[in-house]
């Protein structure tokens, strides 16, 4: 786990050379494995799937959603939320496993003004998409979070900083770990703390 280095595969990113994703769904793993074998252009798929999401109990996908005429998703819309865009005032980006405690904390503290985007595909990153995912939210604008549970030197940051800058034309805030020249805490109370003040924050800076 501490060895599988986001930001080492998207510091290489360039020309189309390969695909990186971080996905929250086993429909979206299965449509992603499916498009790597259907694709007529064969690339390297590069998966970051931590262990964890093979129990988390709200990991979970319905068999329609891997039916006939469904498909990979690079972005996936705040399903709770995408009726109401009105009430947003708050947009948080993640990648993989983070979403649930995102979704977890929102749940609890009752918040209704934050979607939660997930991109379940970093690179390339679908700018048209997601161009009209956060359209929907106009009251958002000037509010874009991009959490992450890795330290600020390392996962997605530095890649989509910019990216979602250049779109929002506002800057981004960032609600994760403090720089570290670890990947991990090494103590799983520390690791605890750590990851709930990162949620907390991406709710709050």
């Amino acid at each position: 786990h501490s060895s599988a280095r986001l930001e080492r595969f998207l510091q290489l990113s360039a020309g189309g050379n390969w695909h990186v994703c971080n996905l929250t769904t086993p429909a979206q793993y299965y449509h992603a494995l499916r498009r790597q074998m259907k694709r007529g252009v064969r690339k390297p798929l590069v998966l970051m799937t931590p262990k964890s999401l093979l129990r988390h109990p709200q990991c979970v996908s319905k068999i329609s959603d891997m039916a006939e005429g469904t498909h990979f998703h690079e972005l996936l819309d705040d399903e709770h939320l995408a009726t109401t865009p009105d009430r947003v005032t708050r947009l948080i980006f993640c990648s993989g496993k983070v979403y649930y405690d995102l979704l977890a904390f929102r749940a609890e503290h009752k918040i209704k003004n934050a979607a939660i985007i997930r991109v379940e595909q970093l690179y390339p990153l679908h700018y048209e998409l997601l161009k009209s995912i956060t359209s929907r939210y106009p009251r958002a604008q000037k509010k874009w979070i991009w959490c992450q549970e890795e330290p600020e030197n390392m996962g997605a940051w530095s890649y989509i900083r910019w990216r979602l800058e250049d779109m929002s034309r506002h800057p981004v805030r960032y609600a994760g770990r403090e720089r570290s020249s670890s990947p991990a805490a090494g103590s799983k109370a520390i690791h605890v703390l750590e990851q709930d003040k990162l949620v907390e924050d991406a709710f709050s800076v």
